[in-house]
């Protein structure tokens, strides 16, 4: 489903690292095949950002070849000196993005921020501008690199899957308590899975968070209020930034 605020973006890189936790236990890292729904919000916050809204990721379209390389590395170690690990990366990797944001409801105060026409603006042309802030693929030695694109357009690897690909029980993401929509989950920190399934031309649609049935709370957890002591983005470059 397409909104009429949506952004559509390509995003690529040498390598990514989209962690899976069981493996990180003994200090080894070894990445998902495809990219998590967290990691994509999180290159998209990078892009452009303001906590008047929430980022929601409808689908992820895989263009290349899903390839890994293992590496060794010597991360620095909690009680000093450097370890010896294996990481496995994805290679040459490419994605097409398909996005769109809703009003934070969490954040009462930031009601006069609600300027639809004014954040799709802002969002697309950082879009071509390559992102706000650095592109990481998961990780911070992971360098991507943003573009605009038309989503399902172009060929990709997966033209002509056959069927589809289950990748099981997956990371989905974390709902922070300024970000909780359902009752349950207000006032906490919580984790969420499910399974996804890449379908035909490469693309996994991902459900909004909310309808995630696999979590677990974290711990209890707070909303920082935003006013105009701590927060100054509610007037920045806001005739500017409305009318471009």
């Amino acid at each position: 489903m397409k909104y009429r605020n949506t952004v559509e973006f390509q995003v690529s890189g040498d390598y990514a690292l989209f962690s899976d936790p069981v493996t990180r236990v003994g200090g080894e890292k070894c990445t998902y095949h495809i990219p998590t729904y967290e990691a994509l919000k999180g290159i998209l916050q990078s892009v452009y950002w303001k906590p008047t809204i929430i980022w929601l990721i409808d689908a992820v379209r895989v263009m290349n070849p899903i390839r890994t390389e293992t590496k060794g590395i010597r991360p620095i170690a909690y009680n000093g000196g450097n370890d010896l690990s294996y990481y496995t990366y994805l290679k040459d990797v490419r994605y097409q993005v398909r996005a769109h944001f809703e009003w934070n409801e969490n954040r009462p105060e930031l009601e006069a921020d609600r300027n639809e026409h004014k954040h799709h603006n802002i969002a697309r042309r950082m879009i071509e501008r390559g992102g706000r802030r650095d592109i990481f693929l998961g990780t911070r030695e992971c360098q991507g690199y943003v573009e605009p694109c038309v989503f399902d357009q172009g060929e990709g690897a997966y033209d002509h899957l056959e069927g589809e690909i289950a990748y099981g029980f997956m990371y989905h993401g974390i709902t922070y308590a300024d970000e909780a929509a359902l009752p349950e989950d207000k006032g906490k920190m919580t984790v969420r899975f499910w399974h996804p399934v890449m379908q035909e031309r490469g693309i996994i649609e991902f459900p909004r968070p909310e309808e995630c049935r696999e979590k677990r709370h974290i711990r209890e957890m707070s909303i920082k209020t935003f006013g105009a002591d701590n927060f100054i983005g509610l007037a920045e470059f806001s005739d500017e930034e409305a009318n471009a």
